[in-house]
């Protein structure tokens, strides 16, 4: 991540989330509520991006067999968010096969999209989107462009991270979130936004 750049929405949390994490495998169910307030939001707002209406009943699914798998959990707060958005995709990607119907974007949040103010692709892209603005953006992504955004942008994973959650490799998901924030601040009309490294991302070199 470049120097000077504030840590994302997630990543700002990391450290308390950390030390609440590890509480929690010690038994101290206010740290696992800790833990959960954290990390939530941007877990809700990236199975928005996946299943739609149905992002409450299975980040609820996510959550149970967070609970119950806790004591294997081995990291930090960072691997916490990617362990946690593991869990979740494969609920979605479960629920989606069960319901045999092509994954849906919905609305995202407004309050996950409040993003700090360095001015990056990312930042200036997403800042800009109302609830009903990026309902319409979101859905006119690729699937791979949007999960890899929602992953960087909503969950605050890093591009090493988000790799791991997508089973690709961070080049590749790298590309497909530079392409992906490329198109709506295009869309957007974000002037000046659209040229910049992919780096600028936060994907580590």
């Amino acid at each position: 991540m470049g120097q000077g750049r504030e840590p994302r929405r997630g990543q700002a949390y990391d450290g308390e989330l950390g030390a609440a994490v590890a509480r929690a495998q010690e038994g101290d169910e206010a740290a696992f509520a800790v833990a959960y307030r954290l990390v939530q939001p941007g877990l809700l707002g990236y199975l928005r991006g996946i299943v739609g209406g149905d992002a409450e009943d299975v980040a609820s699914d996510a959550w149970l067999e967070v609970a119950r798998d806790l004591a294997r959990f081995k990291g930090d707060g960072a691997g916490f968010r990617g362990w946690t958005a593991t869990i979740a995709r494969h609920r979605a990607l479960d629920h989606l096969r069960r319901q045999k119907v092509r994954p849906r974007s919905s609305a995202l949040e407004q309050d996950v999209l409040e993003l700090p103010g360095p001015h990056s692709t990312h930042d200036q892209a997403l800042e800009a989107l109302s609830t009903e603005r990026a309902l319409e953006l979101v859905r006119s992504l690729p699937r791979d462009q949007a999960e890899a955004v929602l992953l960087r942008v909503v969950v605050g994973l890093d591009g090493p991270a988000a790799a791991r959650v997508l089973g690709k490799r961070p080049g590749a998901v790298r590309t497909a979130a530079h392409r992906g924030l490329k198109r709506l601040a295009t869309r957007l009309g974000a002037a000046g936004v659209t040229n910049e490294d992919p780096r600028t991302l936060g994907e580590s070199k």
